[in-house]
């Protein structure tokens, strides 16, 4: 036999015109983080463990956004690639699409493109950091941990590039 505690509370009435504002009310919840894709590859094994020099190392994240259900379920993969290369060879490449599925609603759209841009992508960067830092130590290589990234900066400068092309000026240059 199975047993289960559940507490039940009486049922009470609704305020009035709580149906309302609870309809209107922004959500955000996270449906489930999953690992999308990964890759590795290490082109140069078992010749590249000889190799007394330093790698130069290279790391590209991105982002995209999809609709799964209008209005409501969105799902955003963040994207690292990880390249380790010598003069002569390349040490390791690692490519990791660390996925999410969002359950979003009742946000004015450049509210909801925001949170698709900075917040999802900050709640997956710790898995995609894990992720990169557990195959390429699995490789054999030192783990690479990806470094903190501000999103909220990556998405003003996507806004400002928009900008400026809808208009035909240059886009700014940020150092």
């Amino acid at each position: 036999r199975k047993h289960s505690m559940s507490e039940q509370t009486p049922a009470q009435p609704a305020p009035a015109g709580a149906g309302a504002a609870e309809a209107t009310q922004p959500i955000f919840n996270i449906e489930k983080i999953y690992l999308k894709d990964m890759s590795l590859e290490c082109p140069g094994a078992p010749k590249v463990f000889l190799q007394a020099e330093t790698p130069q190392v290279e790391v590209n994240i991105h982002t995209t956004a999809n609709i799964v259900e209008p209005g409501a379920l969105y799902e955003v993969v963040l994207t690292a690639t990880v390249t380790a290369k010598l003069p002569t060879t390349t040490v390791f490449l690692v490519e990791v699409a660390q996925a999410g599925l969002f359950h979003i609603r009742n946000l004015a759209p450049q509210d909801l493109d925001a949170v698709l841009g900075i917040l999802c992508p900050q709640t997956l960067q710790p898995y995609a950091r894990e992720a990169v830092s557990s195959a390429i130590a699995k490789a054999g290589f030192p783990p690479v941990v990806l470094h903190h990234m501000d999103f909220n900066q990556v998405y003003q400068q996507a806004i400002q590039q928009q900008q400026a092309q809808a208009t035909g000026a240059p886009a700014p240059t940020v150092n």
